[in-house]
């Protein structure tokens, strides 16, 4: 025979147990698009599900890999997700007619991305970089637009720096190895593999040379903003809390990004290290480095004449400012 205490007991459990189910089915799932799947920028996506931080805001998330930012982009128009997470010139895409609308910046200056070289290169330093080839994923990418600023930077011509494209990570290493370039830019942590092998070191780190710019941006669909605006703030609000946890909780961060990464762990904490300073904590828009990014569109030949930036933006679902 139960009795009346065990009964309201028993009651207690049923009730928490209901109410904790109804949370469960309650979470909104929220597709997302990555550009690239090593990118520590983008873990949040990854870690905010290990910690809870995305069921907190009632958020359930899956994330889908894409090639590169036009095929992200591609996504974005089929509504195959979302929310993209892509670099920042593919901002210009928008005035495309990309039915998407940026909403945040995941990452400021290019820390994430360096100039990676031969352990026993004659490149010492960037200003003997003048005149020599540099690998490039493709012509018209974030890479090709880094060598020309670079070349900039030095009061040199926009193409003193010659680019070669060699495609993916094994392209580029096996046009150092063979002498067909004389570094490549990537992602440092790259370089910092190859430095472990005694095969190469990074010479520089773009973020170091460019200030003013806007690497990673987050996009979202003009269907998730018109349809659900109010999952559009819990993603924002949840995203800068994984942030915020990051830079919290250095060591527990490193080890959750290395699992989505699969960097090895000692690569992964340098390159949390060197990368975390770029990481957006408002995710809020720059004046100047918008304007950066105008200019870029026309470089990269994504636009053949520069758009008013507040068309392709807006911060109407960000957190309030603190």
């Amino acid at each position: 025979m139960i009795n009346r205490g065990q009964m309201a007991w028993l009651a207690g459990v049923i009730l928490a147990f209901v109410m904790e189910s109804g949370a469960a089915q309650a979470l909104d799932l929220v597709r997302v698009g990555k550009t690239a799947s090593n990118a520590l920028a983008f873990t949040p996506a990854e870690i905010g599900t290990a910690t809870g931080i995305w069921a907190k805001h009632g958020i359930e998330i899956t994330v889908l890999q894409y090639a590169g930012d036009g095929k992200m982009q591609q996504g974005l128009i089929a509504n195959e997700i979302e929310f993209g997470f892509g670099s920042g010139p593919a901002m210009g895409f928008i005035a495309k007619d990309v039915p998407a609308k940026t909403v945040g910046v995941i990452a400021n200056e290019p820390l994430s991305m360096g100039l990676i070289v031969s352990q026993n290169s004659v490149v010492k330093t960037p200003e003997d970089l003048k005149g020599r080839k540099i690998g490039i994923t493709t012509n018209g990418s974030l890479t090709y637009w880094l060598a020309r600023a670079l070349a900039r930077r030095h009061g040199w011509a926009p193409d003193a720096i010659r680019t070669v494209p060699m495609g993916t990570i094994s392209g580029q290493i096996a046009g150092l190895k063979s002498g067909a370039v004389d570094g490549f830019i990537m992602s440092a942590s790259v370089g910092y593999m190859l430095a472990d092998r005694n095969e190469g070191k990074v010479l520089l780190h773009f973020g170091d040379e460019i200030k003013d710019f806007h690497t990673h941006l987050i996009f979202a669909t003009n269907k998730v903003i018109k349809e659900q605006p109010d999952v559009v703030r819990r993603f924002l609000a949840g995203w800068q809390e994984t942030v915020e946890y990051m830079f919290s909780h250095r060591q527990e961060a490193i080890e959750l990004a290395h699992k989505t990464t699969d960097l090895p762990l000692k690569i992964q904490e340098e390159e949390f290290d060197k990368v975390m300073p770029m990481m957006s904590r408002d995710l809020r828009f720059n004046d100047k480095a918008l304007s950066v990014l105008v200019d870029s569109f026309i470089e990269l030949e994504i636009l053949d004449k520069k758009p008013d930036p507040k068309t392709l933006y807006t911060e109407e679902f960000l957190p309030a400012k603190k």
